[in-house]
This record gives structure tokens, sequence and C-alpha cells, in this order.
């Protein structure tokens, strides 16, 4: 494998806010702003706000009776990276967030000839905004889950901003974006590309 790869990438953003558009959302700017950073390692996209499709409860592919799920599904399928951003609810991901993983769990049933999931190959990564200490709990929660349904996830899968609690700045409100946030982002958007450009060149092996 070449250390300088620069195969092209597609990535889809789910942003699990509880607003839908035209609403300001901080989990709507942090995953532009990693969106922007996959974009400089050769990563293109969307970002999808699910709170402006019905999707619906349950743990099935297609949920029937309009779900918007399956196209959103396919989005995901036809991507070689998933980010999940999320804002802190009372310690925990969005119902939006937790949705998705419930939907994401159809996937284990779902394989190839070889027995592997469809999603195995893919890589995951994770944004976080709140303004309470939570963001390691929260980005805990989603890894194992996202583990679990087959994605990968590469060293340092999550970047996220936490204001002082009890406090109302939200992550979007900010004059500039942190120092240390910024890193992370950048820190994500490096080593999630390198990871999905090493699994499509040598996929994992057939599953017994």
């Amino acid at each position: 494998m070449d250390a300088n790869d620069t195969t092209p990438l597609r990535a889809v953003a789910l942003v699990c806010t509880l607003s839908p558009s035209p609403a300001a959302s901080s989990s709507q700017l942090l995953a532009e702003q990693t969106m922007a950073a996959l974009s400089e390692h050769g990563v293109s996209g969307k970002i999808i706000r699910l709170a402006d499709h019905d999707v619906r409860p349950g743990v099935k592919t297609d949920m029937g009776d309009g779900d918007a799920w399956p196209e959103i599904r396919d989005t995901i399928l036809g991507c070689d990276i998933l980010v999940l951003s999320t804002p802190i609810w009372l310690g925990h991901p969005s119902s939006i967030a937790q949705r998705v993983m419930e939907r994401l769990d159809a996937e284990i049933s779902e394989t190839d000839e070889e027995g592997r999931m469809l999603t195995y190959g893919k890589v995951a990564a994770v944004c976080v905004v709140g303004n309470e200490d939570g963001a390691h709990k929260v980005s805990a929660d989603l890894f194992q889950g996202l583990n679990d349904v087959g994605f990968s996830l590469a060293p340092n899968a999550v970047t996220y901003w936490v204001g002082e609690a009890m406090q109302g700045t939200d992550y979007q409100d900010l004059e500039k974006t942190p120092e240390k946030t910024a890193a992370t982002t950048a820190t994500l958007a490096a080593n999630t590309a390198h990871l999905a450009r090493r699994l499509k060149s040598v996929p994992y092996p057939a599953s017994s």
C-alpha cells in the first residue's frame, strides 16, 4: 500500500440535532467543520439533518409507510465514512442519534456473499457538542454501537466541545473555534481518511 494514496473517498454526516432546518445547530456546525477537514484529505460528501426527514422507529432496514431511512441507508452504504454528530441531552446522545443506532442494528443481519456485514470496511467518527461534561460518555456509547454494527474506528475518532456546566453558551455562539477543538477535528479527519483508504485497499477477510 502506498502511504501517499489519494484514492477519492465519500463521506456522509448525519446530524442528530432535535431542531429541524433552518434552525441554527451546534451539531450541524461541528459536522460541517469535520466535513471540511475531511475534504483536505480527498473526501467529498454530504450532510443530512435527520430532523428534516421522517425516519421511523424500528430495527429493520425499511419500516414502510413513507419511512425515510432506506434512502439514507443507501447513502451510508455508498460512502466510505460515516460521521455521526450529536448534542448531549441529559448526559446522553440525542434521541435521534439513538434512533440511528436502532436502525443500524438491522445491518447485523445484512451480509455480502462472503458473510461480512455490508458496513465492514466503512469507518465511523463522532462529533459531540453540549453545555455540560459528558462528551466521553456519549462518544463511548456511540463507539460501541457503531462497532457492533460493523463500522471501524480510527484512533481519536471523536471531536467535541462542551461548555461550562449550567451555562447557556452554545458552540455556535463562540466567536471562533477553540484551538483544541479545531486540532481534534483535524486529527479525526486525518486518521479516519487514512483508515478508510487502507480498508478500501485491503478488505476484511471473509466471515466464517
